[in-house]
């Protein structure tokens, strides 16, 4: 079973690769052009304490990732954040989707947040069941807002609300 941490500068490389493929490979992210280290090198550090990013490790090497991002700048929405994570092509199928998803629902609840989004595009059936396993509802689609690969792409909107007692 992979082994789940905080990410650290030094991960920036295999992060940036796992992204790429899924940039080149997947509609599950709708960049379509790869990014450079020092374009990631950014968003890693638009990410701290309330929006952390975590990765998995096996067979030493990073495995994946998972990320919790603001979901806007507006200050209302302080309390929302986006949920991400990717995992290298050879190592899907295996859990550590699962478990990075698991790690970072707990980071965002011990960092004081109320609810996460996550958009997942049409028929990508085992992260809508990966997210309703987890406590994730949808509450709506947006049709069509997305162009990958020549197709227009619907988009499902779930979201998770801690319970707070």
């Amino acid at each position: 079973m992979p082994t789940v941490r905080q990410a650290t500068i030094r991960d920036l490389d295999a992060i940036t690769e796992i992204y790429n493929e899924a940039i080149l490979k997947t509609v599950a992210t709708f960049d379509t052009e790869p990014k450079s280290v020092k374009e990631q090198k950014r968003w890693f550090q638009d990410h701290g304490d309330r929006h952390p990013i975590l990765v998995a490790e096996q067979d030493n090497c990073i495995a994946g990732w998972a990320s919790l991002s603001k979901w806007s700048d507006r200050c209302a929405y302080t309390d929302t954040a986006e949920v991400s994570f990717y995992v290298k092509e050879e190592y899907q199928g295996k859990g550590i989707g699962r478990k990075l998803s698991e790690a970072i629902i707990t980071e965002g609840q011990d960092a004081g947040l109320h609810t996460l989004i996550a958009r997942i595009v049409e028929g990508n059936q085992v992260s809508i069941h990966l997210a309703e396993s987890l406590g994730f509802k949808h509450v709506g689609t947006m049709k069509e807002v997305g162009r990958k690969f020549g197709r227009l792409l619907d988009v499902h909107v779930m979201q998770k609300i801690y319970d707070r007692q």
